[in-house]
């Protein structure tokens, strides 16, 4: 791309790349020439956007983070509907994407990403906390209904569910979330919730 012309988008051309290269290469590869280089870009435009590639890495991540308003929505629209185990599978395996799981694992094994994400006001363990947070606000919803014992513990059973689904697609090397897998991971968690 030629010096000085404007790259509409570039943000989100750079997001896109950044996640592409996640998805197929691993968190090992993700550097800033190989971001720049999957989106067809310049090395520059990215520092035009952004101060350094930490600070590109927390903005991807606070982006994936307010994408959790489309499942949450989801969940919302699902209280009182369906099977409560697989609402809540076929939300998870949508939120734990091969991206979302490495980019877990970018906040865990950078320590100046953590840092600018805490100086941006992001959870102390961004996109688990908020994961975490949509589980539960849907289970005290269904839990209102009666269709989720009064007796079970929504604090402890939504980080419950979403450990275990980060564990699940931990290992997965960027292979497609197995929904049938994660079904019975969920249907086990929530069979002692069932109101009597």
């Amino acid at each position: 791309m030629p010096t000085g012309v404007a790259l509409p988008n570039a943000r989100e051309r750079l997001f896109a790349a950044a996640e592409r290269v996640l998805a197929r290469d691993g968190l090992g590869a993700v550097t800033s020439r190989a971001v720049t280089a999957e989106a067809g870009v310049a090395k520059g435009v990215m520092h035009r956007h952004f101060a350094d590639f930490d600070a590109f890495l927390a903005e991807l991540i606070l982006d994936r983070v307010a994408a959790l308003a489309v499942p949450a929505q989801t969940l919302r629209d699902a209280v009182g509907r369906g099977d409560i185990s697989d609402n809540l599978a076929d939300v998870l395996a949508a939120v734990f994407d091969p991206v979302a799981v490495a980019v877990v694992a970018l906040v865990i094994t950078r320590d100046r990403l953590r840092a600018r994400l805490r100086d941006a006001g992001a959870a102390r363990f961004p996109l688990i906390t908020e994961a975490s947070a949509m589980v539960r606000e849907y289970l005290r919803a269904e839990q209102a209904l009666g269709r989720v014992a009064a007796s079970a513990d929504i604090a402890a059973l939504a980080p419950t569910l979403i450990g275990a689904t980060h564990l699940l697609f931990t290992d997965r090397e960027g292979a497609a979330t197995d929904r049938a897998a994660l079904g019975r991971v969920v249907a086990t968690v929530m069979r002692g919730v069932a109101p009597t």
